[in-house]
Parts: structure tokens; sequence; C-alpha cells
């Protein structure tokens, strides 16, 4: 989408505005599928929780795709975009028996990452089949929040508990037939990712009814133009040789599994926001716009870039300011960024906003969530009405006072 389309997007549908190119997430999907082609049973997971709307969910069931679920919500939401309950991974962590007993009843595949409830588990349902999730103990990722894999995260269960996972398997008779480690988000060292690799396929060799792998993923994407990115050409060369050659060890071809999320829709999307104000200051121009951290936090959150561009004035003579939101928190979306000259009411696109955005939108303040759109195919679809204050009062209780 060129900037002409973008700025009749935010006139159509107002701003801030979430848009989505649903052709993107098609490209990024086949992307991957091709670099592991070489494997003989490959299935993308798709990581629901980095966007979760029911449409972008539909896009990647068209496409064959499964998904990955961390909360029974995520599953629903699976189920009504019309995944067979064959294609739903429910990956959780810390969630009560109560919410894994509504997972199990659905049928969905489930992944077990601590001893209690694999314990609990094999006691009450030993004839079905689970997966567990592992800790590899390899720091790896762009920020030590979204790094999942190292010694000290509550993630999966130890490699050093292995042989305490075998005893609670021959007490109860649970079958593992899946084994799965995420390390983290924002990989791109790939000898990172092929050392965990490693760890994962020994635990493999632990279990001999193993029918399928799950890597994870956390593939890094570029926030800016020549930014490093996971080359997921080279990993799948690499890695699916070694997977290939592990089956021959095994003895039985396994499935290989990844669960992207931000590789499949971070570039899809974007954030449009309205200038509302150009603020001097002695030291710093601050351009203040309707949004905030309560529509994108991971600027905040994490440290992450999003590249900024005026699309009001592309060509405009490149000045110096700061981004900032309009929540009371020092919100800031950019520092320092060189961005053509902007003057009130102009629209700024915040890129790279297609994962962990919406998602984590909230209605801090009081703000309402923005709405959002997605365009396919050269047609534009609102997929997510924008919040009215009838929306802030939908399940506050008022009583008498």
């Amino acid at each position: 989408m060129d900037n002409q389309q973008l700025l009749a997007l935010t006139e159509k549908y107002g701003s801030p505005l979430y848009v989505y190119d649903a052709n993107i997430i098609e490209s990024q999907y086949h992307r991957m599928v091709n670099a592991f082609s070489s494997v003989k049973s490959l299935n993308i997971n798709y990581a629901v929780k980095a966007n979760s709307n029911i449409n972008i969910l539909k896009v990647l069931k068209n496409l064959d795709a499964g998904v990955d679920c961390v909360s029974i919500q995520e599953v629903l939401l699976a189920i009504e975009a019309g995944f067979e309950v064959n294609k739903i991974f429910f990956t959780p962590s810390g969630i009560s028996i109560e919410e894994m007993e509504k997972a199990t009843a659905l049928g969905v595949q489930i992944t077990l990452d601590s001893l209690s409830v694999t314990q609990k588990f094999g006691e009450k349902h030993p004839n079905i089949p689970i997966c567990l999730r592992i800790n590899p103990h390899v720091m790896a990722g762009g920020n030590h929040k979204i790094s999942v894999g190292h010694i000290d995260s509550k993630f999966g269960i130890s490699i050093h508990q292995i042989e305490d996972v075998k005893k609670i398997i021959s007490e109860t008779g649970l079958k593992v037939i899946g084994i799965h480690m995420h390390t983290g988000s924002d990989i791109y060292n790939i000898e990172a990712f092929l050392t965990a690799t490693e760890i994962l396929l020994n635990t493999v060799k632990e279990f001999d009814t193993i029918e399928f792998v799950d890597f994870g993923s956390g593939f890094k994407v570029p926030y800016k133009e020549g930014d490093i990115e996971t080359n997921i050409e080279e990993m799948g060369e690499t890695l699916s040789k070694r997977f290939n050659d592990f089956c021959t060890e095994y003895g039985r071809d396994l499935t290989l599994i990844f669960e992207p999320g931000k590789f499949l829709v971070s570039a899809a999307g974007c954030l449009l926001v309205k200038v509302n104000v150009v603020k001097p200051t002695p030291n710093i121009v601050f351009i203040g716009v309707d949004s905030g951290l309560n529509h994108l936090l991971r600027p905040m959150m994490y440290d992450s870039y999003h590249h900024i561009t005026n699309i009001s004035n592309p060509e405009g003579k490149e000045k110096i300011y700061d981004i900032v939101g309009y929540i009371c928190e020092n919100d800031t979306f950019g520092s320092n960024r060189s961005i053509s000259k902007i003057s009130e009411n102009d629209i700024l696109c915040i890129h790279n906003a297609g994962a962990y955005s919406f998602s984590m939108a909230s209605n801090y303040n009081s703000r309402y969530r923005p709405a959002e759109v997605m365009v396919y195919n050269g047609e534009d679809y609102l997929i997510r009405k924008r919040e009215t204050f009838e929306d802030l009062l939908k399940n506050q209780v008022i009583i008498d006072l």
C-alpha cells in the first residue's frame, strides 16, 4: 500500500487506525514453507497471540496453516475462525487445571510445561497423547523480556528434569508424541537457534513415541531499512538437512513444526496516527499524536524500534523529532527521529505494527481502542469497529449509592 492509499483509509475510517495487508501475510507464509520445502512433513502453526483478529485467523486458515494457542479464549477464537481441532495446538504456561480440562474436552493438541501438571494430567488422562515443552537453557532473543528459553525462565520443563518426566510417564502410562521448545523472539543468530535445536533433538531421543518436533519460532524481522533479520532461507536449508538426518537416525519420519507470529504478520501491519500538536522546546521538538501506549505498547515495554514516516508530506525536508502519545506517561514511539517536516493534522505511519500491537492494546486513560482494517487483493474491509463510550461502560455494573 502506498501513501495515498493509506491516507484514503484514514479519510474513510478515521484515526488512529490499524491497517493490515493480507497479501503480505500470504507472502510470508509461502516464504517460510518454501524455506523448509525439503522436509517431508511440515506444519506452520500461527501464534494467535501475535494478532488474534478472527479475520487474520481466517486468512491463515485458508493457507492451510495450523494455530498455536496459549489460552482457552484463543482456542475458541480458532474454532470460531473455522480451524479443525487437529490443527489447534494448546501451549499454555501456568494455567489452572480447569482451563486445561476445557481445552482437553475440545480435543485440541495439549502441550504440558511443568512436572506438576504432567503428573496430574497423566493420572486423569493417561490415554490422551501429549506434547512436552522443554526449557533448553539457551539465552536467545532481542530483549530479556522476550527471551524465554534461558535457565531462569518460567517456561518449559528443564532439560535437567527429563528423568523426572520419564518417571511420571512410567507411573501413569502417559504417551508423549511431541517435544516443543521456544527460546525467544527476535532471534537473528542462526547458531543460537541451532544450538537449541541439538538440545531439543537429544531430548527427542529420550522417548520412542515421538511424532512431531515443535521448534517454536521467534525469527527476527527487519524494523527499518538495512536492519538485520533472520535469514529464513539459510536457516531452512541448514535446519532441514539436520532434521532429515535426525529422522533417519530416529528411525521414522517426524513432522517439523514452527509457530511463527511476528514473522507472518508484523510487516503486514501499520498504525496510522494524526498529529495533534507540534511542540518545540529548548532541546526537542515533540510531535503529539492521537495515540499512545494504550494502542502500541511495544516501544515502551520492549524498547522496540518502529520506523515512522510522514505520509502526508513524504518529500518534505527532514527534521529531528520525538514522536509521543497522549497518555499521562512517557509514551514515546520514537526519539530523535529524522522525519520529513511535520505539521499539525499530518498523518504519520508507524510501521511493523501487525504483531503484538493491537493484541496488547488497552483502555488506559479511558481511551478507546482503534478500528482495524484489512486490505486484501486491493479491497479494504473493516474488521473491527472503533470503540465508543458505550464500550467503556459495557461490563461495568453501576450501583446506586
